[in-house]
């Protein structure tokens, strides 16, 4: 092959090599693609850069565009994304734009959940909701008041305890009232074993007091933080049996909602909302028809453990009742929830669990825990 031909294929194949490149990266950057444009204001985007990914429902559909600032300190940050045309039926004008980050240490990206099958198509420039992204600073910053609150605990603990040490040295040596009447063995010998048990339990205190200050050290530390505060989806467990009930009534129901958890909830395993405006037409129904009793009734499917399961299905009752009594307008004594952990005779396809929401005529009321009725 002469040195003309060699010049002539390494000049194809460096052209070849560079619109394949330009091909790929433009790909990425869908600058071949039909795309349509959203926004979402946020507070603060924590890192978020132009370029960063767009996830629909965890997979990549779109990109950063620009990040625009505010005209005023009061204003919002708003974020520019170009989506595939093909997400176009799955984001509705009610989906939600959130800032999630790659594990902890990685990239930050913009998440936008799938928007509800009644909800309107959104169009291009259109401005979706947004939630505020989750600071891990800002936990850290709890932790350390906790631990701050610990250590000055401790020291309490410690002075109660030098007190004491002090006071006991001085009925030893029968300085005072309670000094003389050591001289009694009888009584001497109660006041010992007394004095010895405060002491056990004044170490007891301070011992619990420590391994509590480590333990909120190493919460302090942890790098699953954010996760575990993440993932509960609801705060204190006291207030899972706040609006339970033991049993439903026996009355027959006026009216039932049901729902796939999977629909509501953003793992198998969590209480965490996601796409609860699913529950808008069984709100609406409570708001628009007189009734006597409705209750929140959770169940999960047969797998898992026993007592976690019981616990999650309170947990997901409170959190679909919290929904409906802050975006409804109705009596919310008058919404109670119910747990029952696993459930029965569910159908193949509810691998989460169901959650219904049943609500019964005007002149119902909610059993009391001597009724005779049976839960579902």
């Amino acid at each position: 092959m002469s040195r003309a031909a060699r010049l002539g294929a390494f000049i194809i194949a460096t052209l070849a090599i560079l619109a394949a490149g330009i091909f790929v990266i433009g790909s990425k950057q869908y600058l071949f693609t039909p795309t349509y444009r959203l926004k979402a204001e946020f507070a603060t985007v924590v890192g978020l850069d132009a370029g960063a990914e767009v996830r629909v429902g965890g997979v990549h559909s779109g990109t950063v565009r620009g990040i625009e600032l505010p005209n005023k300190p009061a204003g919002k940050i708003t974020v520019l994304m170009d989506l595939q045309r093909s997400t176009h039926d799955i984001i509705k004008q009610d989906s939600v734009a959130a800032i999630e980050t790659e594990g902890l240490l990685g990239n930050e990206y913009v998440s936008i959940s799938f928007g509800s099958a009644q909800a309107l198509n959104v169009k291009d420039d259109d401005t979706i909701a947004s939630q505020p992204p989750l600071v891990i600073a800002d936990l850290i910053k709890k932790a350390d008041g906790i631990l701050d609150t610990s250590q000055q605990a401790l020291e309490n603990v410690t002075v109660a305890a030098a007190n004491l040490s002090s006071i006991s040295g001085k009925i030893n040596q029968g300085q005072g009232t309670i000094g003389a009447l050591v001289n009694d063995k009888k009584i001497y010998t109660q006041m010992d074993q007394t004095t010895v048990g405060l002491r056990d339990t004044v170490n007891h205190a301070q011992a619990g007091v420590a391994a509590f200050q480590e333990n909120m050290e190493a919460m302090k530390q942890n790098v699953l933080l954010r996760g575990y505060f993440k993932k509960r989806g609801y705060e204190n467990s006291s207030d899972l049996a706040k609006n339970e009930i033991m049993e439903l009534p026996q009355a027959p129901p006026l009216k039932t909602f049901t729902f796939e958890s999977k629909q509501l909830f953003d793992n198998v395993d969590t209480a965490k909302p996601r796409n609860q405006k699913s529950l808008r037409a069984a709100g609406q129904f409570l708001a628009d028809t007189e009734f006597g009793v409705a209750v929140v009734v959770v169940s999960t499917a047969s797998a898992g453990d026993t007592q976690k399961d019981l616990v999650l299905t309170q947990a997901r009752a409170m959190v679909v009742r919290d929904y409906l009594v802050a975006n409804f307008s109705f009596d919310d004594a008058q919404l109670k929830t119910l747990g029952l952990g696993k459930g029965k005779n569910l159908s193949p396809d509810s691998s989460w669990g169901t959650v219904e929401i049943i609500i019964y005529p005007a002149d119902t009321e909610a059993p009391t825990q001597s009724s005779a009725a049976t839960p579902r």
